[in-house]
């Protein structure tokens, strides 16, 4: 196949990368990762940018509660439409945003869109005091200023999440040799665990023990947050990576032409193309399981509705053990073969789960061993997706992954509870069952072999 000098170039650049050359002789585990100080660097600032991601979403919805909770009414219309602001960006700008990562310095990126967020959240008590205090307090008659205020900077901050998450993605190859890239997406994957359950399980507490600690000063939350997105900016300024102002000649976006060269990557890398595949069907899963824990945490008797977090966090849980095991022992198979047993193993446990929605520890157990193989295969995955991506082009197709997760979420989240309610959920979890074992069967034996993994 001819490829056009575009192409030509790519693939050079790519091969030219010292983290591409599969035949390195280096050592693999957590040991050699955790004495990489551009890794440790960036893992750091992680933590504190994801703690700050989960915990954000808390905060919102406690300002709600406090500033805008009429009379005991209910406050459902003012969070759905928080949490609307806080997810739509990622379906409008998740593209987007992966062209301009491709065109700058990512460590600059990272940088500039953690002290952006932070500056935004420490900016929210002072404007929410003057819009208070103002004589125009509400829009069009009802809206709150101050609540316009909240849901323009939750729109905001989540916005320029959309430019981090790539940019993150994109800046691993380039500070971890390739055969350490599994261990370094198993830590990766063990602190988003990590933040999920933190930041949603303790984030009110958190938040309290925060505004306890500033003398019940209504902006201690706003301080914890918006200082944890500062303190990751300020740490990635510490990180280097290959990258030079010389690398990225100044040109005109040109959005289709970008949109064709992303998918033009998945065109003629069927490995990576494979790989977002998988990846879109198991977050496609968890969605569906977010949604069916409810109703399991419902019908259930030793629990109630409102603690379905229970069996969202022991799947949490799972994960980060997975990630561990991912990360010390998953060198020595292929990333074809431990999708195929993580996919087994996804689909055996929604099988148990089918079996112990009336059985508490049964059923935790079946969550957490589904947590457990679902690292199986978003590790591997993501690890190809990095590894095998030219350089030059993980922006876009990072942008592109984050477009068709968060585009596929939406169809189980409409679809899983109305299943549910004509089928029940021991039919449901079968039916999710049978798509995680055809998913990684297909991967495995239906593809051909070029595109093993």
């Amino acid at each position: 196949m001819t490829l056009s000098p575009e192409e030509a170039d790519l693939d050079r650049r790519d091969s030219d990368t010292p983290e591409v050359s599969a035949d390195d002789d280096v050592p693999t585990g957590f040991g050699p990762v955790l004495r990489n100080r551009n890794f440790l660097t960036l893992w750091s600032g992680q933590i504190f940018s994801q703690l700050a991601d989960k915990v954000y979403l808390v905060m919102a919805i406690a300002i709600v509660a406090d500033s805008f909770d009429t009379d005991g009414g209910s406050i459902g219309g003012w969070v759905s439409a928080i949490t609307i602001a806080f997810t739509i960006p990622a379906v409008l700008f998740g593209f987007l945003a992966g062209i301009y990562v491709d065109r700058r310095r990512k460590q600059d990126i990272l940088v500039v869109t953690n002290l952006l967020r932070g500056g935004l959240v420490l900016a929210l008590p002072p404007l929410l005091l003057v819009a208070g205090q103002s004589e125009w307090a509400t829009l069009w008659g009802s809206i709150p200023v101050g609540f316009a205020i909240l849901l323009g900077i939750t729109f905001s901050v989540s916005s320029l999440t959309q430019f981090f998450a790539p940019a993150e993605q994109a800046v691993m190859p380039l500070i971890v040799k390739r055969k350490q890239l599994l261990s370094a997406n198993s830590l990766y994957s063990t602190t988003m665990m990590a933040s999920v359950i933190v930041g949603f399980a303790v984030g009110e507490p958190l938040l309290n023990l925060a505004n306890a600690l500033f003398n019940g000063a209504y902006w201690g939350r706003e301080a914890v947050v918006g200082g944890s997105y500062a303190i990751a900016g300020l740490l990635l300024l510490l990180m280097k990576t290959r990258e030079t102002k010389e690398d990225f000649a100044e040109s005109d976006t040109r959005f289709w032409q970008d949109l064709k060269e992303g998918f033009g990557v998945l065109k003629r890398y069927p490995k990576v193309r494979n790989a977002l595949i998988q990846l879109i069907v198991l977050f496609c899963l968890f969605a569906a399981l977010a949604i069916l824990a409810v109703r399991v945490a419902e019908v259930m008797p030793a629990l109630d509705t409102d603690q379905f977090g229970f069996l969202l966090a022991s799947g949490g849980v799972g994960m980060a053990i997975g990630a561990i095991v991912v990360g010390n022992f998953g060198a020595r198979m292929s990333y074809s073969t431990l999708n195929l047993v993580g996919s087994l193993g996804v689909a055996a446990s929604l099988v148990g789960m089918s079996l112990t929605t009336m059985q508490l520890w049964p059923c935790l157990a079946s969550v957490a061993s589904l947590g457990f193989f679902a690292s199986l295969v978003a590790i591997p995955m993501q690890t190809v997706i990095q590894s095998e991506t030219p350089e030059a082009m993980r922006g876009k197709v990072f942008g592109l992954q984050n477009n068709a997760v968060n585009i596929a979420l939406s169809l189980p989240l409409a679809l899983a509870g109305i299943a549910e309610s004509y089928f029940g959920l021991a039919p449901v979890f079968l039916a999710l069952a049978a798509i995680a074992a055809a998913s990684g069967l297909l991967s495995k034996f239906v593809t051909s072999p070029n595109v093993t993994i």
